[in-house]
């Protein structure tokens, strides 16, 4: 698998270090306009952004990353969860500090890989309902194709994590 490349957003980059660990490469900033021209200046396949950034909040940086590159995820890293209403409108995850790094592993996993494709998987069953609905196709067939989709959407399938990879999150032994 080739390597992804994340942008840092940090007042401490060294916090980030379990995401080298397991194989990120990290272009790192520590303010946000430093941050924005590392954005501009290189290809990155997300982002991970503290909030408390001092004079420019994580916030107005995700708005902006999202008008220039809308497709790239952000991650943002905050130490409570008390935010203004707008703050994630740009925001692709949330991780709290004291979920502890491990989650923060898990979720930068989640909106490189399981995010795009459970966008796929959807996009196609859009397809194949369209499909199923097309004229001279049998209300019968529309309706049981419909029936399966949304079993599919609901029996458990689509969940990020299974139970057993969210509890090797919690504890720190999660393995990609």
């Amino acid at each position: 698998m080739a390597t992804s490349t994340l942008l840092c957003i940090h007042r401490d980059p060294a916090q980030l270090s379990l995401l080298t660990e397991h194989g990120y490469e990290l272009a790192t900033a520590t303010t946000g306009s430093d941050g924005l021209r590392l954005f501009m200046s290189r290809p990155v396949d997300a982002v991970v952004l503290e909030y408390y950034l001092g004079l420019m909040d994580g916030a107005a940086i995700a708005d902006e990353i999202k008008r220039v590159r809308p497709e790239v995820p952000i991650v943002m890293v905050v130490d409570h969860v008390e935010l203004p209403v707008d703050a994630l409108k740009s925001v692709d995850a949330l991780v709290v500090k004291s979920d502890g790094p491990h989650f923060l592993l898990a979720t930068v996993h989640f909106v490189l890989h399981v995010k795009p494709a459970q966008r796929r998987e959807m996009r196609l069953r859009s397809e194949a309902s369209a499909h199923l609905r097309r004229p001279g196709r049998s209300r019968e067939g529309a309706d049981s194709g419909q029936a399966s989709t949304a079993q599919l959407l609901t029996d458990g399938k689509d969940a990020p994590f299974s139970r057993e990879i969210w509890r090797s999150i919690r504890d720190g032994t999660v393995q990609f």
